[in-house]
């Protein structure tokens, strides 16, 4: 039995299809082996390229070109201003006045501000004889009105600077026996002590400049050296010395102790230190600065003309007029900015006659008295009565005429 020509091309075709698959190679069989173990790990195809996460492709880091690191550069040290060059020391002439310092420890910075204030000044030196720790009530330690003679006689001095009181806060031995301060026995012996001092200098004939206590930061010093000044004040006045008074200078402006003010120059400054007794830098040039003017009357420093009454030191005398006639003045003295010598509330020079006074405009009667400008006559504001002529007039004018 014949087979149809269909039938043997579909055994030919399956049969090459049987050959093809028995030459495929070993190596191909195990790289799909692999690929079907592989493919069996990761899951069926389609799902796996349904849900497989989908990752960027990885890219290569490029390492980023490194840079050279400069060589650090010293730091710069920051320029400190200079400080200004010292003034230079003048010479004091060979006859220079000579001005005696002597008291207590604040008398010892009282003289290191005189000698900072006539530092420029050839003609004038300071003598510095005070003791830290004296007074005029333990004079077992040391006597001031019995060794103020000794003191001038060694030093020649023109003038004579004297402030204590600072330490005689404290009992005082009187006739062998011990009182207690402020008591009338103590005060009688301390008015004493401080004649006995004034007229040693007096006697010498010297100028007497007695300088009064400064406040402190205890109230009850304070006190004390608020009396102690009052009898500064009287004895030297008799005497024939010259109080000066500090104390305004170091409180504030109810009157009370102030650790910083101004200093000589209007600047703000610390003129007392932390303990409330001493005193600063600033505060010594303060106290010296309260001494300028007294002591150029004295010494007629900067063309200062003594005030009248005012006891001059020896070979110190006013300038001379003859016949009445007045100096040809050729140059101006110089004068300091700060001295307030010539402080006041008119210009130098002007001329001023009592009993004239300046015109006054309406605006100032109004604000200095309260006087308004008077109504201008037939204003609104005009409330005077008129004349009798012109209301008598007015009115018969005003009348109907009579039938």
């Amino acid at each position: 039995m014949k087979l149809p020509v269909a039938t043997l091309l579909f055994s030919a075709r399956l049969l090459c299809i049987l050959l093809a698959l028995c030459v495929i190679p070993v190596g191909e069989v195990s790289f799909v082996g692999a690929a079907h173990a592989q493919e069996q790990r990761q899951g069926v195809g389609l799902l796996r390229f349904l849900f497989q996460r989908r990752e960027p492709p990885r890219q290569e880091r490029v390492a980023p070109p490194t840079r050279q690191r400069r060589a650090a550069e010293p730091a710069k040290r920051r320029s400190t201003p200079a400080a200004p060059p010292p003034e230079p020391v003048i010479e004091k002439v060979e006859n220079a006045k000579r001005v005696l310092v002597v008291g207590d420890f604040v008398a010892s910075g009282l003289a290191s501000g005189l000698e900072a204030a006539f530092a420029q000044n050839p003609d004038v030196a300071v003598v510095d004889k005070t003791n830290g720790s004296s007074g005029l009530v333990r004079s077992d330690h040391y006597d001031w009105p019995g060794n103020i003679a000794s003191v001038i006689d060694a030093s020649t001095p023109a003038a004579v600077v004297v402030m204590i009181g600072a330490n005689d806060r404290q009992q005082m031995v009187v006739g062998g026996t011990r009182v207690e301060p402020r008591t009338d026995e103590w005060t009688a012996e301390y008015e004493r002590r401080v004649t006995a001092l004034a007229k040693a200098v007096r006697d010498k004939g010297l100028p007497l400049l007695w300088v009064g206590n400064l406040p402190y930061k205890s109230p009850s010093m304070t006190s004390d050296m608020v009396v102690f000044n009052d009898i500064y004040r009287r004895i030297v006045t008799d005497a024939g010395g010259e109080y000066i008074d500090v104390w305004d200078g170091f409180v504030d402006e109810a009157g009370n102790f102030a650790a910083a003010g101004p200093d000589i120059n209007g600047q703000p400054a610390q003129l007392r230190s932390s303990d409330g007794i001493n005193v600063t830098r600033q505060g010594r040039r303060k106290i010296a600065y309260y001494l300028e003017k007294p002591l150029g009357r004295l010494f007629g420093l900067g063309g200062a003309v003594p005030e009248p009454g005012v006891l001059q030191p020896e070979g110190v005398l006013p300038p001379a007029v003859e016949d009445g006639t007045p100096a040809v003045i050729d140059r101006t003295p110089p004068m300091p900015i700060e001295d307030l010598a010539t402080e006041g509330s008119e210009l130098l020079g002007a001329s001023f006659k009592p009993g004239i006074d300046e015109a006054k405009s309406d605006a100032d009667r109004l604000r200095l008295e309260g006087i308004g400008p008077a109504p201008r006559k037939g204003r609104a504001d005009d409330f005077s009565l008129p004349d009798a002529a012109a209301a008598s007039k007015e009115t018969t004018s005003a009348l109907p005429p009579a039938r």
